[in-house]
């Protein structure tokens, strides 16, 4: 309810009760819990440092880049009292970017580089939605904390992220990834192929990575289920 009511604040309008919307929030709260509780089941725990850790594959500059961008996003939308604004930056970032696309990157193929990025970055998801969902964001904070400790036992009493990094070139690579998974998806449906149906799939125009620089921890193309494959530059 809490972040219902940040979500749909903005200046000059009142606020009408949406039981939907309020039911579409919880809905995100859950999708936050079983990111948390993946992340436990793969041995993704709380960092222990303020700074992004080092990063070699490209799917984890990304996120690292992404949430740096959501950071600076939520800063300028608080210092113009846009609370909106930052709720719903926060919201597309955790949804869209975190859970639907780099929890799928990388499932299967989790090294100890993505479980430390992909530790910091929840760690940077429960630190900005604290101020809309105190309880739940706390709640997780104490869940996923390190065994050995190394960060504030509270949430409430943890520093504000920073945001110091970006990585354009990694930020290409994965955006081009996503595109090209989200058109394939879409003429999927409009062709009503069975999403258990394995489909040839030719590339034209597609330039093969170099070969140190790996996308995400399962190679250039990601884990996903193995589909004949066609290229042509």
């Amino acid at each position: 309810l809490r972040f219902f009511m940040a979500a749909m604040e903005s200046q000059g309008r009142d606020i009408k009760m949406d039981e939907k919307r309020v039911e579409g929030y919880r809905n995100f709260a859950t999708k936050l819990w079983n990111a948390s509780r993946f992340a436990q089941a793969n041995g993704i725990g709380g960092s222990t440092t303020q700074d992004a850790p080092p990063a070699t594959l490209a799917v984890n500059k990304w996120i690292v880049a992404e949430t740096v961008a959501t950071v600076q996003a939520v800063d300028l939308a608080l210092a113009d009292y846009r609370f909106d604004a930052a709720a719903n930056a926060i919201y597309q970032f955790v949804w869209s970017r975190f859970c639907d696309w780099y929890l799928e990157l990388i499932k299967g193929a989790i090294d100890d580089e993505t479980k430390a990025v992909a530790g910091w970055v929840l760690d940077q998801i429960l630190v900005l939605l604290h101020p809309f969902m105190p309880f739940l964001t706390e709640e997780l904070w104490s869940v996923t904390a390190p065994k050995d400790g190394g960060r504030p036992a509270l949430l409430c009493l943890s520093e504000w992220p920073r945001d110091e990094f970006t990585d354009e070139a990694s930020a290409a690579d994965i955006n081009w990834l996503i595109d090209l998974v989200t058109e394939i998806r879409s003429v999927r449906a409009q062709m009503n192929v069975p999403p258990a149906a394995e489909v040839r799939l030719e590339l034209r125009g597609g330039r093969r990575p170099p070969p140190d620089r790996q996308l995400t921890p399962d190679g250039p193309g990601g884990p996903g289920p193995s589909t004949a494959t066609r290229r042509r530059d």
